[in-house]
């Protein structure tokens, strides 16, 4: 089997599987269809019902044990001193029925203005019959990747905080397969492993204006800066989805028993654009270069670097703290991936429990992201007022 084969073969799986980009939508757009490809992008999928209620947007929303994943800043103005979310999502479940999204976060209160936290990311991406390139059968294999978090946020005002988040990132796509070159064979396929950090930053502040109270609250996140992942013995390494996360949150207290929360996130790839041919493009380049190169190497220049930047928007309605109702929208250029759908959603907290369901709309029909569900649950070990 030919290597560059298998590692293209691996990469685009893992990408496609998560992004799933139509073969229509391909020809409509023609050779200009130019995304940001990376290696392991679970990593960018909103794993909480919450977010994804509201559009996936959530670097700058209220705290809650799944902060680690929006913004580690956020945990230096978390209010509960235990709580525990496990999220769970079936992938592409429209086509397929064993792949799977999980998340499982805690945080813990070490002081008045500071929390940790820690996550584990659990991608399972169902049975896979492996072929090599001349479609003969190699092997019956289940894909799994996972991330392991911890994070760190701190106050350091009244209003401000800051946080610091450090990941292991393991990702087994292909087990262990024999692949050659024209000279025969030069290795195998192997899991990949990385790690990275997350950077965030988080400004909250409450406001009275006319006799209501209003919050305003303002987040950025750059996460998953990290080396560079190899999926065979022989191969080159691939970028990590690092990526720059800005983002506010402006609540309105209707009344004592009602607020509602205008939530808006804008994303872009801090990572270098390659052209389909020539995948090799950046082997050389390291990651803090491809950061600074991601910002001015589109080929369509300052017009299409615009273009890279994914916008989400969502609505969060809450009823005396106890029912929610979410709705939203998130936008991706079609040169860029095209994802664009609407999402809604509900939650439910009583006492020391919560349950959060989602719901997404594609633009599009017979879209494989079509009915994707997401649910969370939380568990609250403290009387502390829930967020």
């Amino acid at each position: 089997m030919n290597c560059t084969f298998l590692r293209s073969t691996i990469v685009a799986f893992s990408f496609v599987s998560l992004v799933c980009f139509t073969a229509e939508a391909q020809n409509q757009i023609g050779q200009e269809y130019r995304p940001i490809t990376t290696a392991v992008p679970f990593l960018s999928v909103s794993p909480d019902a919450r977010a994804a209620g509201m559009g996936e947007a959530g670097v700058a929303t209220s705290p809650d044990a799944n902060a680690i994943f929006w913004n580690p800043a956020k945990l230096g103005f978390i209010e509960t001193d235990l709580g525990i979310s496990l999220s769970y999502t079936p992938w592409l479940s429209k086509i397929v029925h064993d792949m799977s999204l999980s998340q499982l976060s805690a945080h813990k209160k070490l002081t008045p203005t500071s929390s940790i936290a820690a996550s584990l990311v659990y991608f399972d991406l169902g049975e896979l019959n492996f072929t090599d390139g001349s479609g003969n059968p190699i092997q019956n294999f289940n894909p799994k990747e996972y991330a392991f978090n911890l994070a760190y946020g701190q106050q350091l005002s009244e209003n401000l905080s800051l946080g610091v988040g450090a990941k292991f990132i393991h990702s087994n796509l292909a087990g262990n397969v024999n692949v050659g070159g024209n000279n025969g064979v030069v290795g195998e396929s192997q899991p990949g492993n990385s790690v990275a950090v997350d950077l965030g930053i988080y400004y909250n502040k409450d406001l009275a204006i006319g006799g209501k109270n209003y919050n305003l609250a303002l987040g950025g996140n750059i996460s998953n800066i990290g080396g560079k992942i190899s999926y065979t013995t022989a191969g080159r390494k691939d970028f990590l989805p690092t990526n720059l996360r800005l983002g506010t949150a402006f609540t309105m207290e209707l009344d004592p028993y009602n607020k509602i929360t205008l939530a808006i996130d804008g994303n872009k790839l801090l990572v270098p654009f390659t052209e389909a041919d020539d995948p090799a493009a950046h082997d050389d380049t390291s990651v803090f270069s491809g950061i600074f190169k991601s910002f001015n190497d589109a080929p369509g220049g300052a017009s299409e670097e615009l273009k890279e930047i994914a916008l989400s928007s969502g609505l969060e309605y809450w009823y005396d703290n106890t029912f929610a109702a979410r709705a939203g929208y998130f936008y991706e250029n079609e040169l860029k991936g095209g994802r664009q759908y609407f999402t809604m959603g509900l939650g439910l907290r009583y006492q020391k429990f919560g349950l959060d369901a989602a719901y997404l709309i594609p633009n599009e029909q017979n879209n494989p992201l079509a009915q994707t569900l997401r649910f969370s649950l939380h568990f609250k070990l403290d009387g502390a007022a829930e967020q």
